[in-house]
């Protein structure tokens, strides 16, 4: 029996790197962060075509671009990338969609994303309420919150303002990405490293699954492939 080229698997377009840490992906161009306002607009140019290949919304991926280009400038010691910063969103929030919320053109995210009591159960920890309430909207339990999926305790020590608009929002993808990198930035210190990249992404959830699931999301960005 004869196979047709046609019956043949073809290959993939373009190659996945399957490294850690992942592929850091198109360079972000320089913008000068202390500009008024929104600096992930800067990056319009930039963020457009990824945006369309990878299938991120494009407002999200400003907000990836921006956190990434503020630590560099800030702390180039991280070596964080707006590619990691996408693989933990993707695996998180959907890049902040889950569940049909939408993300308006200043960062905010609505309806907002919301995690399961986090009660011990289907191997979440048990974090008893630290909030009221305030945060969260749940003053027996603590939820994780977001696009970024912190808690209430974490946003509180690492949320910042990163839209211009004067206060840290964990519902607005800017602020969530950049608080993200700041977090992420400090508990591994270099991502460059593999350890580092693995330190750093386990804070989030401790388990090599998810490592791999970050990991696999953010090589696919690195060449602009939707995940």
């Amino acid at each position: 029996m004869t196979t047709s080229c046609l019956d043949l698997p073809s290959k993939p377009d373009v190659a996945i790197p399957d490294g850690i840490p992942p592929s850091p992906g198109a360079p972000v161009p320089y913008f000068d962060i202390n500009t008024p306002g929104r600096t992930a607009e800067l990056l319009r140019d930039w963020a457009t075509p990824i945006a369309e290949q990878t299938k991120i919304p494009l407002v999200s991926l400003q907000a990836y671009g921006n956190a990434a280009e503020i630590q560099r400038q800030q702390h180039p010691e991280c070596g964080i990338s707006w590619t990691t910063l996408a693989g933990i969103a993707g695996v998180e929030s959907k890049h902040g969609t889950y569940r049909g919320s939408q993300i308006a053109a200043n960062g905010d995210v609505s309806p907002e994303i919301r995690g399961v009591p986090l009660d011990g159960t289907s191997g979440n920890a048990h974090i008893a309420d630290t909030d009221s309430g305030t945060l969260d909207g749940d003053d027996q339990l603590d939820r994780a919150m977001g696009p970024f999926q912190f808690i209430p305790t974490t946003w509180e020590r690492y949320g910042v303002d990163a839209n211009g608009d004067g206060r840290a929002d964990m519902d607005n993808i800017d602020d969530a990405a950049l608080s993200a990198a700041r977090y992420l930035c400090v508990s591994g210190g270099d991502l460059t490293t593999p350890q580092g990249w693995e330190d750093a992404v386990k804070v989030y959830n401790n388990s090599m699954q998810y490592v791999l699931d970050v990991r696999d999301h953010a090589n696919a960005y690195s060449v602009n492939v939707a995940y």
